[in-house]
């Protein structure tokens, strides 16, 4: 059986939305035409996909279970297409995606010198999207930093570095050499508290979960006394601005910075650009 990757990413917009109006919305497309997409698909693969009430509409397993395997297949077919694309308008390009805070251009550019001919080009990533990229196609290999979803990557260790806390300056930790994680247990966290588990192991504070994607942005919240952050070293040296001060975290782990790619990818620029990557891997250690 052959799955419709169509009804694929109609059954996607209605797991997220859980509300067949608000996804045919999203997908500019008639409510009655999605309804019979899902119930298409839900007779091919002999399984009932979602429970609708007229109060709400809710993932069955068999839902729970389509949803994690349709989104990484979606993904690598965007990436197909996106690929195919580029070489159609002629000319190779190689695309590296990184994470704020890192310099990549000393790889980036010994790799172009081996390769005249290939344009190499950068993406600037996000918490949010630094392996939905890979995913997608958008970038061939990204710098990124765990913890992430390695399902269906590629990933290789280059560095780790200390973490810092970000705080207001006037803060009263703001003057110290050096913090605990549970000192910071009752700030209000302005991160997806994934990407500091042990704040999250400790907190104390349950503010509704704010998560700004931009490092500026962060900052900015900061300044204004609105809470903490806790970032990579390399972060806090680029990002240095008034009114924010930096104070090493020292009981938790480093962040760990990987090269990570498409698990499914076996082009040679990328083992090359791997191999780059870790002969000039340099971490920033101190201010």
């Amino acid at each position: 059986m052959d799955v419709d990757l169509r009804k694929l990413r109609y059954f996607v917009a209605v797991a997220e939305h859980l509300h067949f109006g608000r996804a045919a919305e999203a997908l500019h497309i008639a409510q009655p035409v999605l309804s019979r997409q899902i119930r298409a698909l839900e007779e091919e693969l002999r399984a009932q996909l979602f429970v609708r009430t007229k109060r709400a509409t809710e993932l069955t397993p068999a839902g729970e279970q389509l949803l994690a395997d349709a989104r990484p297949l979606l993904a690598s077919a965007e990436g197909l297409r996106r690929r195919v694309a580029r070489a159609a308008r002629g000319g190779e390009v190689f695309t590296v995606g990184f994470m704020p805070g890192l310099i990549v251009t000393p790889a980036v550019r010994a790799f172009g010198e081996r390769h005249p001919g290939l344009t190499v080009e950068v993406v600037r990533t996000t918490w949010d999207d630094q392996t939905a990229t890979l995913h997608d196609g958008r970038v061939d290999v990204g710098y990124v930093r765990l913890p992430i979803d390695r399902r269906g990557l590629r990933v290789t260790p280059l560095w780790s570095e200390p973490r810092v806390a970000a705080l207001p300056a006037d803060h009263p930790l703001a003057g110290k050499d050096a913090v605990g994680i549970a000192d910071l247990a009752h700030e209000r966290l302005l991160q997806n508290p994934d990407a500091v588990p042990e704040w999250r192991d400790v907190a104390t504070r349950r503010d509704p979960e704010v998560r700004f994607r931009a490092v500026e942005e962060k900052l900015e919240h900061v300044a204004g006394g609105h809470g903490v952050v806790v970032l990579p070293l390399s972060v806090a040296v680029f990002y240095t601005r008034p009114g924010v001060g930096y104070v090493p975290v020292t009981d938790i782990p480093p962040n760990q910075v990987c090269l990570a790619w498409s698990a499914g990818r076996r082009s040679p620029l990328i083992a090359e650009f791997a191999a780059v990557a870790r002969e000039m891997s340099v971490a920033v250690d101190s201010f």
